[in-house]
C-alpha cells in the first residue's frame, strides 16, 4: 500500500507540474502578444469628429468592411435628410411666420486672464427683421411647408424603427451608435437595404420604406426649398445652423441621377464620412495594422462625447495606449445641445484639461486634433468651415470674449484656440507628457489619412518604448 501511494503521488505531482508549465507557457504567450495590441480612444464633446475619425481609420486600414456596411447607412441618409428639412422649417417659422422677432442678448464676459478652461460670454443670437422681405416669398415658403410638414411629421417614426425604440434623457428619439446596431438595418433583421425600389429581395421596414417613397414624391420641393432665397439668405447670414451633416446629405439628395430629383440614393454613393449618427456609450472597432513589418492589432474606441455619457469613458482608461483628442475650433459660435448656456469651446477646453490630469492616463500617449470641419452646404466643393465663418464676417469676440481686439483672420484665431489648448496641457498635465497636435478637417480624406500615419508612427513609439522594444 505504501509503495502504490507514493506512485499516485508521484503521478499527481507531475500533473501538478504540467499544469503549472501550460498555464507559465499561457502566461508568456499572452505576454508576448499584448505588447501587438494598441488601445486608442477617440475622447471629445458630441459632434467634435470622433465617429468620422473612427471611419477615416476604418478606411484607411480595412475599406472593405466600409463597402459591406453601405447599405446599412442608407436610411441614416434618410433620417439625416428628414432632420435637415425639420431644422430649415423650423427657422422659417422663426423667422417670417412668427409674430415675435428675435432678440439678441448682451454678452456677459466670463474669461479671466488667469484662467485656462473658459474662453467665452454668454449666448447670443444675431437679432433680424422682416424688413425688405418680398411678400412673394411668403406664399411660396408658406406652400412649400404645408408640402413638407407630413415628411418631417415621420422623422420620430423613422428615429424609432431604426434604433428599435430606444430614447435619451428627456424623451429624445434619434438614431444611435451603440453595441449590435447595425443588426437593426443589415441581413439579421432580414432587410439588408440593398434595393429598396426594385422590389427585389427582402423588403425594409414599414416607415423606412415609407420615407424613402416620400422622399421620391417630395424631391422637387425639397430642392425648391433649399435653393429658395430666404434660404439662401439665412444661410448666408448664419441665422440658419444646420450641422455640416445635414447640408451635406440635402445637398447630394439631388446629385444622384441624371434628373436628380426622381434618382434616390444607391447603396455605392453613400459617402459615410458624411453621415452623422450619435454614438450612445462606447463602440470598439479592430484594425490590423503593419508596422515594419511586424502585426499590431488597434482597438480604437469612439464613444458617446454628450455631458450625460462621460462616465462610461472611464473603465476604458487605465490601460489605454492613447488618447486622440478632438476638439472643434470651428464652433466657436455654437453652444452645447444639453447646455445652451455653455459654448462649445469652453466645454472642449475644460474637458481636454480633465484627460490631461486624469492619473488613469497618466501613461497614455497624448494627441490633440484641432478640428476645423468642412462645409457641403454652400457649394459643391466643400471648405474649411472655420475659414468660411471668418471669411464671412463672423466676429470670434462676439462669442468669446478673451479674444478682445485681436485680428479677426483664419491664422490668428487658429492659433490663439492652438495656444489656449498646449496652455492647459502645460498647466495640467503632471507627468509631463509629449503631446502631439494637428489641425484637422476630418472630411478631408487624404490630409486626415496623412495626418493618421503620422499619429499612427507618434503612439507606435510611445507604445515600444514603454514596453521596452525601444
Amino acid at each position: 500500500m505504501p509503495a502504490r501511494c507514493s506512485v499516485d503521488d508521484a503521478e499527481a505531482i507531475r500533473i501538478n507540474n504540467q499544469i503549472d508549465e501550460e498555464i507559465k507557457r499561457e502566461h508568456e504567450s499572452l505576454k508576448r502578444r499584448r505588447p501587438r495590441e494598441v488601445k486608442v480612444m477617440l475622447l471629445g464633446q458630441a459632434e467634435s469628429g470622433k465617429s468620422t475619425l473612427q471611419k477615416q481609420f476604418q478606411l484607411y486600414y480595412a475599406s472593405q468592411t466600409l463597402d459591406y456596411e453601405r447599405p446599412s447607412w442608407r436610411p441614416i441618409v434618410y433620417f439625416n435628410v428628414l432632420k435637415a428639412i425639420r431644422m430649415i422649417l423650423t427657422e422659417i417659422d422663426y423667422e417670417y411666420f412668427s409674430n415675435q422677432g428675435p432678440t439678441a442678448p448682451a454678452m456677459s464676459p466670463s474669461f479671466s486672464s488667469n484662467s485656462s478652461t473658459s474662453l467665452s460670454g454668454s449666448p447670443s443670437r444675431a437679432s433680424t427683421t422682416q424688413n425688405g422681405i418680398d411678400p412673394a416669398w411668403m406664399l411660396e415658403l408658406s406652400q412649400l411647408r404645408s408640402k413638407l410638414l407630413p415628411l418631417v411629421a415621420s422623422e420620430d417614426a423613422l428615429a424609432s424603427e431604426l434604433s428599435g425604440g430606444i430614447t435619451v434623457s428627456g424623451g429624445r428619439t434619434g438614431v444611435y451608435v451603440r453595441a449590435g446596431w447595425q443588426a437593426l438595418s443589415t441581413a439579421t433583421r432580414s432587410w439588408p437595404l440593398a434595393d429598396i425600389r426594385s422590389g427585389s429581395g427582402p423588403r425594409a421596414p414599414v416607415m423606412t420604406d415609407i420615407v424613402a417613397k416620400t422622399l421620391a414624391a417630395n424631391a422637387y420641393e425639397i430642392e425648391d426649398l433649399w435653393h429658395h432665397p430666404a434660404v439662401r439668405t439665412l444661410l448666408a447670414t448664419n441665422d440658419l445652423r444646420l450641422e455640416e451633416y445635414a447640408a451635406l446629405c440635402v445637398v447630394s439628395f439631388f446629385g444622384g441621377g441624371s434628373d436628380g430629383a426622381d434618382e434616390m440614393l444607391p447603396a455605392s454613393w453613400i459617402d459615410m464620412l458624411h453621415v452623422r449618427l450619435q454614438t450612445l456609450g462606447v463602440k470598439e472597432h479592430s484594425f490590423d495594422v503593419d508596422m515594419a513589418g511586424t502585426n499590431y492589432t488597434w482597438l480604437l474606441y469612439d464613444v458617446g462625447g454628450a455631458r450625460g455619457q462621460r462616465h462610461a469613458w472611464v473603465p476604458y482608461f487605465e490601460d489605454a495606449t492613447a488618447i486622440i483628442f478632438l476638439a472643434p475650433i470651428s464652433a466657436f459660435d455654437q453652444y452645447l445641445e444639453e447646455d445652451p448656456r455653455t459654448n462649445r469651446i469652453d466645454d472642449s477646453l475644460q474637458l481636454f484639461t480633465t484627460i490631461c490630469s486624469n492619473k488613469l492616463l497618466q501613461k497614455s500617449a497624448l494627441v490633440l486634433m484641432l478640428n476645423k470641419a468642412l462645409d457641403g452646404a454652400t457649394a459643391s466643393l466643400q471648405t474649411d468651415l472655420l475659414k468660411q465663418k471668418i471669411d464671412a464676417g463672423i466676429k470670434v469676440r462676439k462669442y468669446i470674449s478673451s479674444y478682445g481686439d485681436r485680428p479677426n483672420t483664419y491664422e490668428e484665431v487658429s492659433e490663439y484656440f492652438r495656444a489656449h489648448f498646449i496652455q492647459a496641457h502645460r498647466r495640467k498635465d503632471v507627468y509631463r507628457r509629449s503631446l502631439f497636435v494637428h489641425f484637422t478637417s476630418m472630411l478631408d480624406i487624404k490630409a486626415t489619412q496623412r495626418i493618421i500615419v503620422n499619429v499612427n508612427e507618434a503612439i507606435m513609439r510611445k507604445h515600444m518604448a514603454t514596453i521596452g522594444l525601444a
